[in-house]
């Protein structure tokens, strides 16, 4: 059953429970008002009634029993039942005054001493009760008095049936208007059941559309309410989703690309290694051939030596702990100067190293290894002779962080490569890399290196101009290793005091 459906029904029943309950509610008190007014105004005058008899019968009382009880009722008659009761007296013996061929006419009689037995069982001088004859209701009011000689009951009939056919109407009218009311209720809770969970089969149509491959889809719903937070939520989650898929797309291109690229870097090397090794078995060379071939085999698998440990390294890089320790920022720059001078004299480049006094939280190893590759990228990078500039420039940042930027005036990077230089056997320039030894894992390592020591790596780089390599390092060894500062200063200072 649907969503809208079920809220239909459900309201629709609370509706109608609702207006039962209250429809009943208020028919039984206006019935109650009513019978009780009706109980009320029998009582007065059944009151009454025994009022004028006791004073009629008092005033004629000198005249003998009989007379002075027949005199008093023919007085008072006419006065009692004017408001539409029935008066009737009743002997103690049974025997009637009055009233005798009414109450035996209409079938009272039973239910009349039924009254007077139960009033003379309490001990009671009034009372009355409600009965129904046919489709007829009446009450009957009975006053116990007594006289200079008997015992007399002077009792009233009133016809009801006015109040409870007054009562039958007002319920007939109140199923006919409930019944209007849930017609036209229904029709209004559908309506709105319809146009309130409207967003919700709209995301249930996107989610099939985004299912069946429409992934571009997101709701447009802005409300506030619960509904427009589902919304706002169900569009993060198809964003999410579609990163991850994206991004197993990506990891699944990077695989392939991976192993397309290192079966590549191995069919050269080992295409020269057999070929080279095949010349030397099968044919008669000199010994400078042989010398030559030689060379070539010796190289090549000094190159696949080289390929291997570099994968080593980026496998086996995620699985070592770091065995991280604070760095002296100058040991790396005495480091990385002394090895990299040779280098740029060669190349005829002008290079600078240039670190300010400060701490890195890390591997030395991993660290030199990750500016070495740095610094030796952007040396291939130039083409410019002795007009090429690098420089390696390391910064304490106002924040903590440390800051090392490698910057060259090479050949630069295309933008949309930028993203993907980090990725293994990924190059620029495939031919100027291998002709210079290259195999495009030294970025990837270079990455990770930064990553294991929790830095961020930004590239910023403009073909013909040249590449900025920017690494943050996180501040904590820095803070640190200043608290210790200050803290050798004060200990220092206390002892020369």
């Amino acid at each position: 059953m649907r969503f809208s459906d079920k809220l239909f029904l459900a309201t629709t029943a609370l509706l109608t429970a609702i207006f039962m309950v209250f429809g009943i509610w208020m028919l039984s008190s206006n019935f109650t008002q009513l019978l009780n007014r009706e109980i009320e105004r029998g009582n007065s005058e059944s009151r009454m009634y025994a009022f004028l008899f006791e004073m009629g019968y008092r005033s004629t009382e000198d005249y003998g029993e009989d007379y002075a009880v027949s005199r008093t009722l023919d007085s008072i008659t006419h006065s009692v039942e004017r408001e539409g009761s029935r008066l009737f007296v009743q002997r103690g013996d049974g025997s009637y005054y009055v009233g005798e061929s009414y109450v035996s006419g209409e079938g009272f009689g039973q239910e009349i001493q039924n009254l007077i037995a139960a009033l003379e069982l309490a001990g009671n001088t009034y009372g009355y009760c409600i009965r129904k004859f046919g489709s007829a209701y009446y009450m009957f009011m009975v006053t116990v008095t007594e006289t200079s000689e008997q015992r007399l009951y002077l009792g009233l009939c009133r016809e009801l049936t006015p109040v409870y056919e007054n009562r039958a109407e007002l319920l007939r009218q109140y199923r006919m208007a409930l019944l209007g009311l849930l017609v036209i209720g229904s029709i209004g809770i559908y309506g709105l059941s319809r146009y309130i969970t409207r967003p919700i089969r709209n995301l249930d149509r996107m989610a099939k559309q985004i299912s069946s491959g429409r992934i571009e889809l997101r709701s447009a719903n802005k409300s506030p309410d619960e509904i427009g937070e589902l919304a706002r939520s169900f569009n993060r989650m198809a964003d999410r989703l579609v990163e991850q898929a994206e991004a197993k797309a990506m990891e699944a291109k990077q695989k392939e690309d991976f192993t397309a690229a290192f079966a590549h870097e191995l069919k050269t090397p080992l295409t020269s290694i057999i070929g080279y090794a095949d010349m030397m078995n099968s044919m008669k060379i000199s010994d400078e051939e042989r010398a030559e071939a030689t060379f070539y085999i010796y190289s090549q698998g000094k190159r696949l030596e080289s390929l291997s440990h570099k994968l080593l390294e980026l496998v086996s890089m995620d699985k070592n702990p770091l065995e991280s320790r604070p760095i002296q920022t100058k040991l790396i720059e005495e480091n990385i100067r002394t090895t990299v001078r040779p280098i740029w004299d060669q190349k005829k480049i002008h290079g600078k190293v240039d670190m300010d006094k400060g701490v890195i939280c890390g591997d030395l190893d991993l660290l030199l290894s990750l500016f070495y590759n740095l610094l030796d990228n952007a040396a291939k990078a130039m083409d410019k002779g002795d007009r090429g500039f690098i420089l390696l420039k390391g910064l304490n940042l106002p924040s903590g962080e440390y800051e090392i930027k490698v910057v060259d005036n090479g050949r630069g990077i295309p933008g949309e490569e930028i993203s993907r230089i980090t990725e293994a056997f990924y190059m620029v320039d495939k031919s100027r890399s291998r002709k210079e030894g290259g195999a495009g894992i030294g970025m990837a390592l270079c990455y990770k290196i930064i990553k294991l020591h929790g830095g961020i790596l930004q590239i910023d780089s403009r073909l013909g101009e040249g590449t900025v390599m920017k690494v943050v390092f996180p501040a904590g060894a820095v803070k640190k290793e200043r608290a210790n500062e200050r803290k050798k200063k004060s200990r220092q200072a206390e002892a020369s005091s």
